[in-house]
């Protein structure tokens, strides 16, 4: 009987006023700002380059090109919810296509057995970086960097600065197939590395966000002092961070090398400044501040229909770079700004002479605000 009672009362109290500031918050320009600004970019290039801009073959080929950059974006992401960052990422990726190319053409393994290797790879490339910044205790920053030269270094030893051509039969299949929207046209299709950016972001999303590690994780990227209080081992949870990375990272670089068919040495290392720069726009997104799955792909698209809108009006290869490195500070000040209103908001609200506690009107008993600041102050 007692819980019957609770629960409705619970229900009939909270319904009725909660939704309407839900649904408010859920669509404001603040939680989901990257929608509007990809709604605004596609109204304005959908009225400059009508001809090119709007056809669904430039938003296929949007999709597949992208796809990759998404899942370098969340190998930088997973370490960042740990607190610590991967500088290597592009050199991780580059590495990647250089030794599935040569494990095929020099040392002519099977292109199905040279792709888990160079996965493999990936993931003994993350275990060195996190054992350099967690048994080492080297900064993130200098030991991911002292890594990223050091695969930028061992790239072109293996590939002495040319592009590594003739792999195998059949591998060039694994980026090019997929599923096919038209009769007519074969090439009318939706490929296999949009599907496995997909899948890879779902399961990085459930395990983040759905599982008791996901949450580890988070602490031992906030407050990794608390964390290990509570008894979370935050230098095992990097170590199994980086990996991860190091994984979905062999994964692009093996997708990247089979879409171009060859090993070059030059397209990996440009995949750090995108994916680093969705990972922080994506982090305004949907979480107020926090690092998640589902904003850094939002961010990855917006930034791309941005660049290839204004390659279609006719820039120059050099504005890539100049929207990406405006992006990454704009989204990193944003994220810091919000960061700073919110602890402003709590302390406000904590203080016992701030406005709003004497405009607040009487109660017999405290507010959730009065009662316990230091939550308040927690949950920023």
């Amino acid at each position: 009987m007692k819980k019957t009672e609770a629960i409705t009362t619970v229900e009939t109290g909270s319904t009725p006023t909660a939704q309407p500031g839900k649904w408010r918050r859920a669509l404001s320009f603040q939680n989901i700002s990257a929608i509007y600004i990809f709604v605004v970019l596609f109204a304005i290039f959908a009225i400059l380059t009508p001809r090119t801009f709007l056809t669904p073959g430039t938003w296929l080929v949007l999709l597949d090109a992208q796809s990759i950059t998404v899942l370098a974006a969340v190998a930088v992401l997973i370490p960042l919810v740990t607190g610590a960052f991967n500088l290597a990422i592009g050199a991780e990726v580059g590495f990647a296509v250089i030794l599935v190319a040569v494990l095929q053409v020099q040392l002519n393994v099977p292109w199905g057995l040279a792709v888990p290797i160079t996965i493999l790879a990936g993931a003994l490339i993350g275990l060195v970086s996190g054992l350099l910044i967690t048994r080492v205790k080297i900064d993130s920053f200098i030991a991911t960097l002292g890594m990223s030269s050091v695969l930028l270094a061992g790239l072109s030893f293996l590939s002495e600065n040319r592009q590594i051509i003739g792999l195998q039969d059949g591998f060039r299949q694994f980026a090019t197939g997929g599923l096919s929207l038209s009769v007519e046209n074969p090439n009318f299709k939706i490929t296999n590395p949009v599907f496995i950016m997909l899948v890879i972001s779902l399961v990085v999303w459930y395990l983040l966000e759905r599982t008791p590690a996901g949450r580890r994780m988070y602490a031992a990227g906030y407050n990794p002092d608390g964390a290990r209080l509570s008894g979370v081992n935050v230098d095992r949870l990097r170590i199994i961070a980086l990996m991860s990375g190091g994984v979905i990272a062999g994964f692009a670089g093996v997708l990247l090398a089979s879409r171009i068919n060859a090993g070059d040495p030059t397209v990996g290392p440009g995949l750090l400044l995108p994916a680093l720069t969705a990972v922080f726009l994506g982090s305004t997104q949907f979480k107020g501040g926090r690092f998640n799955v589902w904003g850094t792909v939002i961010s990855v698209y917006v930034l791309a229909v941005g660049i290839k809108g204004l390659q279609l009006l006719g820039a120059q290869n050099w504005v890539s770079d100049l929207f990406n490195g405006v992006a990454l500070l704009a989204a990193v000040g944003l994220s810091r700004w919000e960061r700073t209103a919110r602890r402003a908001g709590a302390v406000r609200r904590a203080l016992p002479f701030s406005k709003s506690n004497k405009t607040d009107p009487p109660s017999d008993g405290p507010t959730d605000a009065q009662a316990t600041p230091e939550k308040e102050m927690a949950r920023t």
